[in-house]
């Protein structure tokens, strides 16, 4: 399994490649607000676990490996921002909040999340009911 860091890169690789068609040292780390030299290194350790090639001034590539991670990771942060929404987070504290836990949460509880909002999206009437709980929670 990558480390939280590992996966802060290939989810940021992921979306540059899916955005733009590639992924260059320069954006990566301002993507990341990392030195270009910390984004080389570990764009070499990525490519030693086979989760990209690289290639010294040509560039890289993902592998299926690291295309899947990285889709997973991407999909993973989106699930947690729809999660914070759902609940009721304020907009503003979203970013930070995902940012802050989504490395610490297994996959296992990503599951669970994810049907929890699942949940919720089928039956919109039990989302207005949580949400009344909350108001009156809040209101005491």
């Amino acid at each position: 399994m990558p480390t939280p860091s590992m996966e802060d890169y290939l989810e940021r690789i992921y979306k540059l490649i899916d955005e733009k068609g590639y992924a260059r040292v320069s954006d990566i780390a301002e993507g990341l607000e990392v030195h270009p030299s910390s984004v080389t290194k570990m764009i070499q350790k990525l490519d030693k676990d086979s989760y990209l090639i690289y290639e010294k001034y040509r560039g890289l590539v993902l592998t299926n490996k690291g295309k899947k991670m990285g889709k997973r990771l991407v999909e993973r942060h989106h699930l947690l921002e729809t999660f914070l929404t759902l609940i009721g987070v304020q907009d503003e504290n979203i970013y930070k909040d995902v940012e802050g836990i989504e490395h610490h949460l297994s996959w296992d509880s990503i599951t669970c999340i994810e049907t929890l909002v699942e949940y919720f999206r089928r039956d919109p009437s039990r989302m207005e009911a949580f949400k009344a709980v909350h108001a009156d929670l809040n209101n005491e």
